[in-house]
């Protein structure tokens, strides 16, 4: 989708919204409207693309029906962070059901990052752009990194929203992130004991035991959300860290957990869908099948105790994870995956001919720790824009003029902002 430029463009805008599996056609609209009075989109074509596998590209990376996903679908996908336990036959069924329904083995081992940064690379020939000008966030910013990686003197200009760490291998970056939405669960947690009739009480410090307190129960006995469907834990944690996003989201998480304890989990649901992009008719996108696929080609592989390993530990950084049921029976999806990974760690280390780019960081980044954009920035020789704030990924909201003219300045004339630079929301 190409949104174009209200005056004369000086060449196309790609944009990512991260994931993996984030669709990215509709952030040419999305972000154009966000932006609407800024030089970016007066001077830049907006161009939304999905990566191979992703949305609305075919063959699309497809695992599960609807009806399998509205009961519970995410439960499928096996790894650390989620409740349960996986044998290897499920993993070898898992992956011959998604090779089945996507078109094959072969669609399934050619959708990770290095191939959609060669997709990018074809996107932006096929553009009539000499050099990309690039605008990733979260995920993004390892496709932005990784075609930096691969094609440095075809970059014109990169914005890069929320970093994933390139030097952090796959366990390593998990617990880094979790340890991040645990100090936003506790910032939420401190909020919510300030005010009156707090599920999570007023001792801030008992948090993570009294949300346990209340969503654990649904291991055992999922809960009505309306339409049929039911709220497992899974689902509800998995509410929880959806709204620890953006502090703006925290009262309803506070309001989700009030609700569970009146046995219903219609808000938790409803958080999960929104994230998940799942339409009121019943319709998802194949965001959580892509992002399972993609991660099989991009991530590190782990045995069943190196996994059980990895779950303990963020059980340990991550209280609020952890139901007290013990680490046993996690296992990486991944095992059964036909085909190795195909990203190396470190990426986009020693890169020649690169020209400067812009990471922008928020300090309270719940799943893009703010260390991490210091990481990538270092490693692509670039800048850097701290952001003061609770919140993951700014650039395309249209929340900061302070951030935006930055980012234009940047993008417009190829102007970095000074070493130290600041911006708060």
């Amino acid at each position: 989708m190409k949104a174009p430029a209200r005056g004369e463009p000086l060449g196309s805008l790609l944009l990512n919204p991260g994931g993996p599996g984030g669709p990215g056609v509709g952030m040419a609209a999305s972000t154009s409207t966000a932006l609407l009075d800024s030089p970016v989109t007066e001077k830049f074509d907006l161009i939304g693309f999905d990566p191979r596998g992703v949305g609305a590209s075919t063959p699309a990376i497809d695992c599960l029906t609807d009806e399998e996903l509205d009961n519970g679908g995410p439960d499928v996908f096996p790894s650390a962070s989620v409740g349960g336990k996986w044998t290897e036959h499920d993993t070898r069924t898992l992956v011959e059901r998604c090779a089945e329904r996507s078109g094959g083995e072969d669609v399934l081992t050619h959708v990770g990052t290095r191939d959609a940064a060669r997709d990018m690379d074809v996107l932006r020939a096929a553009l009539g752009d000499e050099k990309l000008s690039f605008l990733g966030q979260s995920y993004g910013t390892r496709l932005g990194a990784v075609y930096a990686e691969m094609f440095p003197r075809n970059v014109r200009a990169m914005v890069l929203d929320g970093a994933v760490d390139p030097r952090l291998g796959t366990a390593e970056r998990r617990i880094s992130q979790f340890t991040s939405f645990q100090r936003a669960f506790d910032a939420m947690a401190t909020d919510c004991a300030t005010r009156p009739e707090c599920p999570l009480g007023t001792d801030p410090v008992a948090a993570a035991v009294n949300l346990q307190k209340v969503i654990s129960p649904l291991i055992d006995q999922p809960i009505p959300a309306g339409a049929g469907r039911q709220l497992t834990y899974n689902l509800a944690i998995g509410g929880v860290i959806v709204g620890l996003y953006d502090s703006a989201a925290w009262p309803a998480i506070t309001r989700a957990i009030t609700e569970v304890g009146t046995g219903r989990g219609d808000i938790f649901l409803a958080l999960n869908d929104v994230f998940a992009q799942r339409t009121p008719d019943g319709r998802w996108p194949n965001f959580n099948e892509a992002l399972y696929a993609i991660n099989c080609m991009d991530e590190q592989r782990h045995t069943p105790e190196q996994e059980t390993e990895l779950r303990r530990e963020i059980h340990r950084v991550a209280p609020f994870m952890n139901p007290g049921r013990g680490a046993d029976g996690a296992r990486d999806g991944c095992e059964s995956w036909s085909a190795a990974p195909t990203l190396d760690y470190p990426y986009a280390t020693d890169i020649e001919g690169l020209p400067a780019t812009l990471t922008i960081s928020i300090t309270g980044d719940p799943t893009t720790p703010y260390e991490g954009g210091i990481s990538l920035a270092n490693a692509l020789g670039g800048s850097m824009l701290t952001v003061e704030g609770e919140r993951h990924t700014i650039a395309s909201a249209g929340t900061s003029r302070c951030v935006d003219d930055i980012v234009a300045a940047y993008l417009i004339d190829l102007k970095t902002p000074p070493v130290q630079a600041r911006c708060a929301v």
